[in-house]
């Protein structure tokens, strides 16, 4: 999965959700938090679903939650997941990604996507949106541009395709199969 703003940033910049908690004593404490989204990277997938982190500016490093989110339909999700309706019910109804750590906030968190957010029929216009052009700038550029944020400046990188068993690009250390290509 790779952040929308790595291949957008203009517009991830312009569109990326941000939720405000006003008033402190709630489930949330009061302040920001940003849905950061993020696609899948591999040319020929259509799993047609979001990985949303959310984030504030006070840490936007450390993910407090991680929700997992499709706007098709149940059906086609449990084709996509070879069956697996509870799953295909899970990815619509989203849910909190199993795969990555969650903060204490998470559940709250997923509350507020689930109340506010994903009922908003123009912000999953707009996320499958951002999928389509996510996708299509995959498959006409798939050795595109990166855009890598260090000291603050973003700066383009050019990178030739990544190998399975070879170093991933991100910079983990780990082989891309088992970092940034384990979809």
């Amino acid at each position: 999965m790779i952040p929308f703003y790595a291949r957008f940033p203009e517009v991830a910049a312009r569109e990326t959700r941000c939720v405000h908690v006003l008033s402190p004593g709630g489930e949330l404490p009061a302040g920001e938090y940003g849905f950061i989204e993020h696609y899948c990277d591999e040319r020929d997938c259509d799993c047609r679903r979001v990985l949303l982190q959310v984030t504030t500016p006070q840490a936007p490093r450390t993910a407090l939650a991680t929700i997992n989110f499709g706007w098709e339909t149940v059906q086609f999700y449990t084709r996509w997941m070879h069956g697996d309706e509870e799953a295909g019910r899970e990815i619509t109804d989203a849910s909190l990604d199993p795969l990555h750590p969650q903060s204490p906030l998470a559940d709250h968190l997923l509350d507020v996507f689930r109340q506010d957010l994903m009922t908003d029929p123009a912000y999953v216009a707009r996320l499958a949106r951002h999928y389509e052009i996510f996708k299509r700038d995959l498959r006409e550029r798939p050795n595109a541009h990166a855009v890598i944020v260090r000291n603050g400046q973003p700066r383009k990188v050019t990178r030739p395709a990544t190998g399975r068993n070879e170093p991933c690009p991100c910079g983990s250390g780990k082989k891309y199969k088992r970092c940034c290509g384990n979809n």
